[in-house]
């Protein structure tokens, strides 16, 4: 992993929202490796550089927005000459429940804006996921709203406790990830305790 990537909304009116879990993961992983963002105009966002065993790892929080997300990843990826697949992306995922995470190579997009800008602006689908699951409106009685509306909101506080504890479990294949051992970290994130 040359570059590791969180989906987000800038800006303290979405700090909280569900939408922006893959910055809540991102953060976590800053604070491991004791990383501080810096705002780079050029890459578009907030940004972090790690030296490691494994060569220099960057840390992405993109200012763009969700849906123009790819502006910032192919800008970095593209000034630094990082593969497609040597990069991952956590994101905010409906089609996981609140609490789910999973970590996925390629495939398809599922309908979500950020991970489509980055295809788009990358020239392919092929970069690592991690999904961080959020739950989806048509699956909780108190929220009947659009999708939009749903991801754009604070989750409820069980949600919230959910989506933190699926954060820490991902934070524990992180030695997995950044060691490339992509299959090492699926299993042990995917197996039930």
């Amino acid at each position: 992993m040359k570059l590791v990537v969180g989906l987000g909304n800038p800006g303290s009116k979405y700090e909280k929202t569900r939408h922006n879990a893959g910055f809540w993961w991102l953060d976590r992983i800053a604070a491991q490796l004791r990383a501080t963002f810096r705002r780079e105009s050029r890459y578009q966002g907030a940004v972090a550089k790690i030296a490691t065993d494994h060569g220099d790892l960057w840390l992405l929080k993109p200012e763009t927005f969700m849906n123009n997300s790819g502006q910032a990843v192919g800008a970095l990826a593209g000034y630094y000459k990082i593969a497609a697949k040597e990069i991952l992306v956590a994101h905010d995922e409906l089609d996981l429940p609140a609490g789910g995470v999973k970590l996925k190579f390629g495939g398809g997009l599922s309908g979500h804006n950020g991970l489509k800008s980055i295809a788009a602006n990358l020239g392919t689908q092929d970069f690592w996921r991690l999904r961080i699951g959020i739950g989806h409106p048509r699956d909780s009685a108190a929220s009947q709203g659009e999708v939009v509306d749903y991801v754009l909101h604070a989750p409820r506080a069980e949600e919230q406790d959910a989506i933190e504890k699926a954060e820490i479990r991902a934070l524990d294949v992180w030695p997995q990830i950044i060691a490339d051992e992509m299959e090492s970290a699926m299993l042990k994130l995917h197996t039930k305790n």
